[in-house]
């Protein structure tokens, strides 16, 4: 099985010479759900832009689907949807509008598009709002709209950052559901949250970045070995241990 997302030897930051990450190895297989979790500053947004081809690697490289950013950029933009932390809309276009902006930026067809779209509205109960713009929603249903667009295309990778900020209660069960869902389908994620409890629930593994390194990564069983920690060790104590010095 080839893994959907290659992270090798990554190193990287926003000046040359001075890296924020240091030699990152990470992969993610198809049906697969990856945390990445650290401390402010830690690194894991600089990780995401690498990933986004947002920043160019200073060593290493990051493969989506077998393919770099600089060999086939549509392509390899093609390959992904991204979710940030704050909700980014274009405050002249409606809702149904940025759905289908998005559709046709990844190729969708109109049947695929109306079926899609409506199902998204329904779940995210953002049906009487497809119409509206973005300056009369809350942060909560522009932050839905974020998803809705995400999970629109359907793409082999998700990458998503701080999704649970602002959503209500039935924001995050939909977000969830439809990351089982498309789990299940075979879609890999890589998931940054501070809600690590969340995380231990869905995730099959776990990262953890510190210092621009990472301190520790594998199942929550392979990380309770890793620092002697009991059998029933949440990944908020595993965690914090980590960081705290207890493993390297």
């Amino acid at each position: 099985m080839e893994p959907i997302l290659t992270i090798s030897k990554l190193s990287g930051g926003y000046i040359w010479n001075r890296p924020v990450i240091r030699e990152l190895e990470l992969s993610i297989n198809p049906g697969e759900m990856v945390g990445l979790i650290g401390l402010n500053g830690a690194g894991k947004s600089t990780t995401i832009k690498h990933i986004l081809g947002l920043l160019t690697p200073q060593e290493g490289h990051v493969r989506v689907m077998g393919i770099q950013a600089g060999d086939d950029s549509d392509r390899y933009r093609g390959s992904f949807a991204y979710v940030p932390e704050a909700p980014e809309l274009y405050e002249e276009l409606t809702i149904r509008e940025h759905l289908r902006m998005t559709a046709m930026a990844y190729g969708l067809d109109s049947a695929q598009f109306e079926r899609r779209a409506a199902a998204l509205a329904g779940q995210f109960d953002m049906i009487d709002k497809l119409d509206s713009f973005p300056q009369t929603l809350s942060k909560g249903m522009r932050q839905k709209v974020m998803i809705m667009n995400a999970f629109l295309v359907e793409p082999p990778l998700y990458v998503i950052d701080e999704p649970f900020l602002g959503l209500d209660p039935l924001g995050i069960r939909s977000l969830l559901d439809l990351m089982v869902e498309r789990k299940k389908s075979g879609a890999a994620f890589l998931i940054s949250s501070h809600i690590l409890s969340t995380l231990e629930t869905y995730c099959d593994r776990f990262v953890v970045l510190h210092r621009g390194r990472i301190a520790a990564k594998g199942t929550l069983p392979e990380m309770r070995a890793a620092v002697g920690g009991a059998p029933e060790t949440t990944l908020d104590d595993l965690f914090y241990t980590i960081v705290k010095g207890g493993a390297t």
